[in-house]
């Protein structure tokens, strides 16, 4: 499986497309915005940048797109008012894999720079926007081209399935069953994909460029923990009940590996800190309700079947790996199975995601 050709969000604005279910996604870029926003001021406070260019690295496609953007862009229109500065020119540059839905991104571009205008005072600087498809395993912009960076909830996913040396049998991620060359071997792929990242980043941001980003991460150092493991243990349960029943090859099941790992914050500090290009500004772990309704804090009953939510919000993103190896036909039958076991376990257990968020300057 190449992930460069498959790792895609569902596009569109259907059912079960990512711009309909990624309200997860949505609520973690708002509950990181105090964070990105006083990154982007102080960016503003020490460069007064005439002409501000900001990259959204795994864009996607949906609301969330043009959401971390707008605020990105208020935070400086409010710290440049401050010290009385003509408003900068604002270039964004939107950044997903060539399979992600641009189109869909690109159609929506007009209107939000129009609902922009309307919310800004006058005097507010032009806003452009360009698409930039590609891996950001590689390089994507000029040297020194960049003033901020924005990443939220891509980084975990790998720029290939790790080569293993056994079989992860019965398994489609790192799991307590796992062999432990396997989770050495996630391990070693996500160490060399981070740290790829870190170094052609620190080439196109500018000397004290800042970067913040979100990492579906957990907080514990085991890396098959439940924290970081337990949403992909319950698919394999779905897709081992079909296999048991002759629905899918066993031997199918047992080569499906998620192109995924979830570090912790000491993983992230130390591979930081080995590549040398940034400064650790902030760094921390938050979480949230799998189905972002956590009834406890937000009194919204009627989201009491999460299993529907969370399913529909891991379709949207876990369709199109599924379709590329098992084929389309199962899809119905695998989300159907993996809603009820969603909705047992999330019935009986607190099921939370964790995010990983660190806030960065280049300092080379």
């Amino acid at each position: 499986m190449e992930v460069i050709e498959v790792l895609r969000m569902n596009g569109g604005i259907g059912d079960t497309s990512y711009a309909n279910n990624s309200l997860v996604q949505q609520k973690v870029i708002l509950m990181t915005r105090p964070i990105t926003e006083a990154a982007i001021a102080d960016l503003y406070s020490s460069l007064f940048p005439k002409r501000i260019c900001i990259a959204d690295l795994g864009c996607s496609s949906g609301p969330n797109t043009f959401l971390a953007v707008s605020e990105l862009i208020k935070a400086v229109d409010k710290k440049r008012k401050t010290f009385g500065h003509k408003s900068p020119e604002y270039h964004i540059y939107l950044n997903d894999l060539p399979s992600n839905d641009f189109n869909t991104i690109f159609k929506s571009v007009p209107r939000f720079q129009e609902n922009l205008k309307k919310q800004m005072e006058s005097g507010f600087g032009p806003c452009l926007f360009a698409g930039v498809p590609g891996s950001f395993y590689q390089r994507l912009f000029p040297t020194k081209s960049l003033h901020f960076i924005h990443s939220s909830y891509s980084l975990q996913w790998l720029s290939q399935v790790p080569e293993l040396e056994e079989t992860n049998k019965g398994n489609i991620y790192m799991a307590r069953s796992s062999p432990p060359s396997v989770v050495k071997a996630y391990f070693k792929q996500f160490e060399k994909d981070f740290s790829t990242f870190l170094n052609y980043r620190g080439e196109e941001l500018v000397t004290g460029g800042r970067m913040v980003l979100t990492i579906l991460g957990r907080k514990s150092e085991d890396p098959c923990s439940k924290d970081g493991c337990y949403i992909w243990e319950l698919l394999a349960v779905a897709l081992s009940d079909m296999v048991s029943e002759g629905l899918i090859d066993e031997e199918k099941l047992d080569s499906f590996n998620i192109p995924q790992y979830t570090p912790s914050p000491a993983e992230v500090k130390s591979l930081v800190e080995m590549e040398g290009s940034f400064m650790i500004d902030r760094l921390e772990a938050t979480k949230i309700h799998w189905n972002a309704y956590d009834t406890e804090s937000f009194g919204f009953d009627e989201f009491k079947d999460g299993g529907y939510n969370v399913s529909k919000c891991m379709r949207a993103v876990a369709e199109p790996l599924i379709v590329s190896h098992f084929g389309e036909e199962i899809i119905e039958e695998v989300f159907y199975r993996y809603k009820k076991i969603l909705g047992d376990r999330m019935s009986k257990e607190k099921t939370e995601f964790i995010n990983v968020i660190v806030s960065l300057t280049k300092t080379i």
